[in-house]
């Protein structure tokens, strides 16, 4: 059982005996309210494990993590770049050869952009 000071991993708002479970991956407490003739939030899921015949909790984060920073999801090449901005590949890759848009270049001659980036630089233009 929860103590009154406990609070959830993902909103941190305080638990009650009747609103939070322990998630079965990362171990913290996390509301996920337990009776259906009461309202309450549920910052995570509960199911059964047919494998065991269980059930199984996790919150919300463990179910579905952010993204990590600086992944490979984040490395766009001038193509992509274009596309999300709604411009053509031409107009994006002088932007970056007038030191307007931060880019790498490979020795191929590949012009590679990071997502942050082409948003600062979209936002920039809207501006």
């Amino acid at each position: 059982m929860t103590t009154a000071e406990s609070s959830c991993c993902v909103c941190a708002d305080a638990l009650t005996p009747t609103s939070f479970a322990t998630c079965g991956v990362c171990g913290h407490e996390f509301h996920l309210n337990q009776r259906s003739d009461i309202e309450g939030k549920d910052c995570g899921l509960v199911w059964i494990n047919e494998e065991h015949l269980g059930l199984d909790f996790a919150c919300n984060p463990c179910i579905e993590p952010p993204p990590v920073a600086d992944s490979l999801n984040d490395v766009m090449d001038l193509d992509e770049a274009a596309a999300a901005l709604g411009a053509r590949s031409a107009d994006i890759q002088a932007a970056a050869d007038a030191g307007q848009l931060r880019h790498r270049k490979t020795g191929g001659g590949v012009y590679l952009f990071e997502r942050g980036d082409i948003e600062a630089f979209a936002s920039e233009k809207l501006e």
